[in-house]
C-alpha cells in the first residue's frame, strides 16, 4: 500500500485584530485555515511524529503573525503566515493559507463615523487564499462567498430548448437573484488589495444592475469581462451563482391579477450557473 497524498494543518483559527491609532480604531476579523504538505509521511505510515509540527503550533503562528502585522490586508496576511511556516520548518514543502473575513462596518451616530464602534456586515464574506511553495512558486486568490443580490426587472429567460420534458414558460421580465461565490487569481499584486477588490465588486454589480440579463449565464460572462477590464492585475475570475428563484404566485383563483408583484421565494431546487473568464 502507498500513501498517495497527505496534508494537515489547523482550521477555523478565528482571530480579531484591533489597530489603535489614537482614538480611532480599525478592526479586522479573520477565520483562517493553514494547511501544510511536506515530509510528514512517517506520522501517517509509521506512527512517527518526529518530523511533524503540531497543529496547535500552526495556530500559534497565525496569532503571532496577527500580532506583528495588524494592518495587513487578508491576502498579505495569508502570505505572511505562509512565509513564516515555510521559513520556520524545513520539512514544509507548501503552505496553503485561506482566510475568510468577517466584515465590520463603522457605526455612524448622528451622521458622524464613530471612532471605535462597529456593526456586522451580514452580506457575504471576503476570502483570500495564498499557496506558497518552498521553491518560490506562489499563487494568490481573492474572492467573495455568499454575496447576495437581486434585481426586480430587466431579466428574462426565453428561446431555450423545448421538448416534452419542458414545463417552464418563457418570460422577459422576472426577478433575478443569486448568492454568489466568486474568486479571482492575481497575475501580479495590486497597489492596494482592498481597493482593487472593491473595484472588482463594483464592476460586477454595475453590469448586473444596469444591463438587461438574457440569462444568468449571459450576465456572468459580461460581469467577468467587466472585472478583468477594471483590474488589469487579475488573470482570471470564477463565479458560481445559484439562481435563487422567486416564483410568481397564482392569484387567479381568488379573482385577482398579479402583475409581477407577489412572489414566493424558493431556493430548493435551484439552477446552478458557473463560469471562469480569463484574458
Amino acid at each position: 500500500m502507498t500513501l498517495l497524498h497527505k496534508t494537515y494543518g489547523k482550521g477555523r483559527v478565528r482571530v480579531m485584530r484591533v489597530h489603535r491609532d489614537g482614538a480611532r480604531h480599525e478592526v479586522r476579523e479573520l477565520t483562517v485555515q493553514a494547511m501544510l504538505t511536506g515530509g510528514f509521511d512517517p506520522a501517517f505510515t509509521r506512527a512517527d511524529n518526529s518530523t511533524t509540527v503540531s497543529t496547535d503550533t500552526v495556530k500559534n503562528v497565525v496569532n503571532i503573525v496577527a500580532r506583528e502585522s495588524m494592518t495587513l490586508a487578508p491576502e498579505e496576511f495569508c502570505r505572511a503566515v505562509a512565509r513564516r511556516l515555510i521559513d520556520a520548518y524545513a520539512m514544509v514543502e507548501t503552505a496553503t493559507v485561506t482566510a475568510h473575513e468577517t466584515r465590520w462596518s463603522r457605526l455612524a451616530l448622528d451622521g458622524e463615523p464613530h471612532p471605535h464602534a462597529f456593526t456586522l456586515d451580514g452580506n457575504g464574506t471576503s476570502v483570500a487564499k495564498v499557496t506558497m511553495a518552498r521553491g518560490g512558486a506562489l499563487t494568490i486568490e481573492s474572492g467573495l462567498s455568499g454575496f447576495t443580490f437581486l434585481k426586480t426587472t430587466e431579466s428574462g429567460w426565453a428561446n431555450y430548448v423545448k421538448d416534452p420534458y419542458t414545463t417552464l414558460s418563457e418570460t422577459h421580465d422576472r426577478l433575478a437573484a443569486t448568492s454568489m461565490e466568486a474568486s479571482w487569481l492575481w497575475g501580479r499584486p495590486p497597489a492596494d488589495y482592498p481597493a482593487a477588490n472593491a473595484r472588482i465588486l463594483d464592476s460586477l454589480l454595475k453590469v448586473f444592475a444596469t444591463t438587461y440579463s438574457h440569462s444568468i449565464q449571459d450576465s456572468l460572462y459580461r460581469m467577468g469581462r467587466a472585472a478583468l477590464a477594471a483590474v488589469p492585475e487579475i488573470e482570471t475570475i470564477s463565479m458560481a451563482c445559484p439562481n435563487k428563484h422567486y416564483l410568481l404566485v397564482d392569484l387567479a383563483r381568488f379573482g385577482l391579477d398579479n402583475d409581477n408583484q407577489v412572489f414566493v421565494a424558493t431556493d430548493e431546487p435551484h439552477g446552478q450557473i458557473e463560469c471562469t473568464v480569463g484574458r
